[in-house]
């Protein structure tokens, strides 16, 4: 995803100085209708496509950033804007803090993928607090577009890189490791996994007499696991390991998930979300 053809300096707003979060999503919309890319389109459509995503769950996702976003019918390219406002707006974020940063992604109704490659790639650049710092210091627009372009620039021509790939499998008896993992995943710009129901040896040896009474005093949750299937670049497995790590804890300390990687002498195809 090219994300230099999809902003537009136009709709960006340094200070947009708004309290309550229906007037930021107004303010949104008025700003998102001066781009090209929504010829045709009212501030009236666009207010009301980003108000129905939000009334499924809100966008401000903490750490004083919020991306509201919508699948907009008729739309035929994406619009990508950066509002912001160091004094913060209302977002009903997760952490309570107020917005102080606002990505808002306008894109077409099917292009689900690329939807979700835009939130990955803008997750990614924000991983460091430096970028949020210079984004809030920025007082122009171009200033502003600058430092975000420059940062996910330089993180997608690493990420493009024709790279070995390792095969790796991470089972869990813990569900909430899970989305915390694909979260992770997607931070990292690892853009597809297969989940697969599994279980765990203790699910077949409670079915054996002489296991049965013991086995039944264990907790039956623990018998059942997810497995992860996921390809990974293979100068990168180290760095994965330590940041699933960082969920889990030392997998060689604790129990309830493992890790393995396996190198791979052929593969065709994608796991990517289709």
């Amino acid at each position: 995803m090219d994300l230099v053809k999809i902003t537009d300096i136009n709709s960006c707003r340094c200070g947009i100085k708004a309290k309550k979060k229906d007037d930021v999503l107004k303010k949104l919309a008025k700003l998102a209708v001066k781009s090209d890319k929504l010829k045709g389109f009212s501030e009236d459509d666009i207010y009301h496509s980003i108000l129905e995503r939000e009334n499924q769950g809100s966008t401000g996702f903490g750490n004083e950033i919020a991306i509201p976003h919508a699948r907009i019918k008729g739309m035929e390219d994406f619009l990508l804007f950066i509002v912001t406002d160091n004094k913060g707006v209302e977002f009903d974020t997760l952490d309570k803090k107020k917005a102080r940063i606002i990505f808002v992604i306008l894109g077409p109704e099917e292009s689900v993928n690329e939807h979700l490659q835009i939130l990955a790639l803008i997750s990614r650049a924000l991983s460091h607090d430096k970028v949020k710092k210079e984004l809030l210091g920025a007082s122009t627009e171009s200033a502003l577009l600058e430092v975000f372009l420059k940062n996910t620039m330089e993180k997608e021509e690493k990420s493009s890189e024709k790279q070995k790939m390792k095969l790796m499998l991470i089972v869990l008896y813990f569900d909430d490791f899970l989305y915390h993992i694909l979260e992770y995943f997607i931070q990292e710009g690892i853009e597809g996994a297969t989940i697969i129901d599994s279980s765990g040896m203790g699910e077949y040896i409670s079915s054996i007499p002489l296991f049965a009474t013991f086995i039944g005093f264990m907790n039956e949750k623990k018998n059942h696991s997810k497995t992860i299937m996921v390809m990974i670049p293979e100068n990168k497995e180290g760095d994965i390991v330590a940041g699933i790590e960082e969920i889990t804890g030392d997998l060689d300390k604790k129990e309830g998930a493992m890790i393995l990687t396996t190198d791979i002498s052929m593969y065709k195809g994608t796991m990517k979300m289709m």
